[in-house]
């Protein structure tokens, strides 16, 4: 190789090598949680090495360098911050496990513990620890509550004696408060929760796709299933299964015409879906499933990088189970998401429509 050759390769390793650091840099500026791990960096001036998340004040790009490990940086002389513990990565967060104490302390209490007493459980402000919690859980601590009493009351409504009987038990200091907006907590009336769903009408329908079956069904506040298979009875049944005592009904011409734009949807995956969805999950159901709708049609994500567009980077797995429980398909694009090795992995439709899935976004 001659020298000339030898010199624009260096140039261009040099270069390849600067792009990567200021990606990093811009990770430490963004104090990004997604990165933490994947790398470290050090502050000559102080001697510390931090994790890319590291809330302490940010120090001047000139005197900050990038290592690929916390090992490495203690071997050219660094020593761990006290603030973000870079060194124990690996480690419970304590901030974590604060939040999952107040979640616990949450749904053992008769009545929702007050913002101030849940953050001094902490040892955090409340303002410090109302935007750890949201960070963590994806829902502030208010919301969070409203959650855990509406679960309980749904629970108590299929077992109390009366309805009052169970709003009380519930945690809600007054019926009128948890009138106000019962319907939207628990998906139906009080009183259809209390007959265990019997009376909710749920409208559906099955169309037939390039992919097979596609079953469509929805109330009245908008899309809750889109469904794929081979067989439209076995849709069905599974649509009986999951609301055993709704009430289940055709759909009439505007409701059909629903079911064409989703068949659509299933033809030309990347369009997109313009309909109002009835879906509920877990707080860190509804993260993944916002997460997996950002995704660019015809663009692939990882379940580890999904995982880290939630806050959650070692939750590869639980983002993997919360795909599994999409109830929409092709809606909320959980075929988008693919192992870190390119795999496919599995789809609760079928590994083969979601390699036709990709394919046709990626056309």
């Amino acid at each position: 190789m001659s020298i000339a050759m030898i010199e624009v390769s260096r140039s261009s390793a040099a270069s390849q090598a600067a792009s990567a650091d200021e990606a990093r840099w811009g990770a430490v500026v963004r104090r990004d949680p997604a990165f933490d791990g994947a790398f470290f960096f050090a502050v000559r001036t102080t001697g510390v090495y931090c994790r890319p998340s590291c809330a302490s004040r940010a120090a001047k790009r000139e005197n900050v360098s990038f290592y690929s490990s916390a090992e490495a940086a203690e071997r050219a002389g660094y020593r761990a911050c006290k603030r973000c513990r870079p060194d124990k990565l690996g480690a419970p967060d304590p901030r974590v496990e604060a939040v999952k104490r107040a979640c616990a302390r949450i749904a053992a209490a008769e009545e929702a513990p007050s913002l101030g007493d849940l953050a001094a459980r902490a040892g955090m402000s409340p303002f410090h620890f109302h935007r750890v919690f949201k960070k963590v859980t994806g829902v502030t601590p208010k919301a969070y509550a409203a959650q855990t009493q509406a679960r309980r009351a749904a629970d108590g409504l299929r077992t109390a004696e009366t309805i009052t009987e169970a709003i009380y038990d519930a945690g809600f200091n007054s019926s009128s408060r948890f009138y106000e907006n019962a319907a939207a907590r628990l998906g139906m009336t009080p009183s259809a929760v209390r007959r265990g769903g019997k009376g909710a009408a749920i409208r559906f329908a099955i169309g037939q796709a390039s992919l097979g079956a596609v079953l469509v069904a929805a109330t009245d506040k908008g899309v809750c299933a889109i469904m794929l298979g081979d067989d439209p009875d076995v849709l069905a049944r599974e649509l009986q299964d999951r609301f055993p005592r709704a009430e289940l009904v055709g759909g009439d011409p505007a409701f059909e015409r629903m079911v064409a734009q989703v068949v659509g949807l299933v033809e030309a995956p990347g369009q997109g879906l313009d309909l109002p969805f009835d879906i509920r999950g877990t707080a860190f159901q509804e993260r993944v499933w916002q997460a997996l709708r950002a995704v660019p049609p015809g663009r692939t994500a990882t379940y580890a990088e999904i995982a880290r567009a939630v806050g959650r980077p070692k939750a590869a797995r639980a983002v993997a189970q919360a795909c599994a429980a999409n109830p929409l398909a092709v809606a909320i694009p959980c075929h988008r998401v693919v192992r870190t090795d390119g795999d496919l992995s599995g789809y609760r439709w079928g590994v083969e429509r979601k390699r036709e899935l990709i394919a046709r976004e990626a056309a």
